[in-house]
């Protein structure tokens, strides 16, 4: 499904020079849910944003458009979502961007909203919804397409306890269903429940286990 292979990213400081990922070469199996932790600045949204092609990559930005758009789906800490749109709509949009007809559109999301169990919320917008049910509202923007691919950079930072581990049973069950997920957390009790984890420090793979 995807294979890394001497991955480095660096970073300009003045004059100083930031190894944020060095070298790093592993594959992530089809079907697999893998966490990605370490301490603060050890590097690991730094690899998130170049598996998912937020950042630059040797490609084109029309390679990178298109597969972030058709194979990809994101999810992040402060939602990402449009406020002057409702929770449907929201969903809808990357369905609209790759050039679904709206009817087909709005069936699509309407199904992701009703995996995420917000289907009852749809026309409301973001301004109305907990922020538990935003974070849903972007998971089912990022699976409306049905995506290769999850990558989610701390889902859970800004909820609470409950709503955390609401999320992270959406994400479990969207797993069981044969998603692949690459999360990014900090969180050892969510991390633990995943396959695998991978545990960075200074841009380095210090452990790489499978859980289950």
């Amino acid at each position: 499904m995807l294979e890394i292979k001497n991955l480095t990213k660096e970073f300009k400081s003045g004059v100083d020079k930031i190894i944020a990922v060095n070298n790093l070469s592993f594959s992530v199996p089809a079907g697999q849910f893998l966490t990605v932790t370490g301490k603060s600045g050890s590097g690991k949204s730094t690899l998130l944003y170049q598996l998912g092609l937020l950042d630059v990559p040797t490609i084109s930005e029309k390679e990178r458009t298109t597969i972030r758009l058709n194979d990809l789906g994101y999810i992040f800490q402060d939602f990402a979502i449009l406020p002057s749109l409702s929770a449907l709509e929201n969903t809808m949009l990357p369905l609209l961007m790759q050039g679904y007809d709206f009817e087909s559109a709005e069936m699509r999301g309407k199904r992701a909203l009703e995996k995420v169990d917000l289907l009852d919320r749809a026309n409301n917008l973001p301004s109305e919804l907990s922020g538990g049910q935003q974070q849903r509202v972007s998971i089912a923007r990022a699976i409306c397409h049905e995506p290769k691919i999850i990558f989610a950079d701390e889902p859970t930072a800004n909820l609470d306890t409950e709503t955390s581990e609401q999320i992270i049973r959406v994400f479990l069950d969207l797993n069981k269903e044969g998603q692949t997920i690459i999360m990014v957390t900090h969180e050892a009790q969510y991390a633990h429940l995943a396959h695998r984890t991978i545990t960075m420090a200074d841009g380095h793979i210090i452990n790489d286990v499978m859980n289950k």
